[in-house]
């Protein structure tokens, strides 16, 4: 079989995506992580298929890969790459949608390039934990925004120790049994922050991570009373940005906004 992909990256979060509409196409997580590999794949950080929803609950559905094979509930610059991608083969003639993931019903705006997403309310606040880690005690706060993340304050992200904490964390006692991601957060000046991510299921740092960039904003927003919105400079360089509403410690509205870019169509024998 012959798979038609589209690879799109948003904020440099890349993906291929594929229409399975009439339900042909089964992936195994073997599939999954040959089809992600940079040298012997197409390579990206994750696979989203397009569903029509049979629940009614929404224009569409998705089913999303990470590169690891699993299934993720929820990626939020995955979310704005999928909307984009929606509009492009299914000829979608509204500015607005909707579809269905593990973590929820997402809603989406386009505007051109730029794709801002409604994300699902974010749940398991845990401010202020204290960790012990091997480089010795820290506070992590934690919060589930469609997936569960991990963040910690570093005074300086572009020294922070990605590679050696990322881990550490993700498989902390403190998240199991599934883990968490990890974002290491730096704040730059008021309503702007420097964020670099460890991914779950991809098991190393992307690019970006729009759970985490929203996930890291609303952590800023309550330890350093940031007010919406809150401006993200991720590992690409590119910047996202946060709208929420906030009421006490809780958020009622959460908004991911940022470029969705296609970067090529192709085909692959499966």
């Amino acid at each position: 079989m012959v798979l038609q992909f589209w690879k799109m990256n948003g904020a440099g979060n890349d993906f291929i995506l594929f229409d399975n509409r009439a339900g042909e196409v089964s992936l195994t997580p073997a599939l999954i992580r040959r089809l992600c590999d940079r040298h012997r794949g197409v390579g990206a950080d994750g696979i989203i298929g397009l569903r029509r929803c049979e629940s009614g609950r929404a224009d569409w559905a998705w089913e999303f890969y990470n590169s690891d094979g699993s299934c993720a509930e929820m990626c939020g610059n995955g979310a704005r790459c999928f909307a984009r991608f929606i509009q492009r083969v299914t000829g979608w003639a509204r500015d607005t949608l909707s579809f269905e993931t593990l973590a929820g019903v997402v809603r989406a705006r386009l505007e051109d390039a730029c794709v801002a997403v409604d994300l699902t309310p974010p749940t398991d606040l845990r401010l202020g934990l204290k960790l012990h880690l091997s480089t010795g005690p820290a506070e992590v706060h934690a919060i589930n925004t469609g997936v569960p993340h991990a963040v910690l304050f570093v005074e300086d992200a572009d020294r922070a120790a990605v590679s050696t904490l990322g881990p550490e964390l993700r498989w902390h006692p403190e998240f199991a049994p599934r883990g968490t991601n990890v974002n290491f957060v730096q704040v730059l000046e008021p309503g702007r922050i420097r964020v670099r991510t460890f991914e779950r299921g991809v098991e190393g740092e992307t690019l970006a991570c729009g759970t985490g960039v929203t996930a890291s904003a609303l952590i800023t927003a309550l330890q350093h009373d940031f007010a919406s919105p809150v401006r993200v400079r991720v590992q690409s360089g590119d910047t996202l940005e946060v709208r929420f509403e906030r009421r006490g410690d809780s958020f009622d509205t959460v908004q991911l906004s940022g470029p969705a870019e296609f970067v090529f169509e192709g085909r692959i024998e499966l």
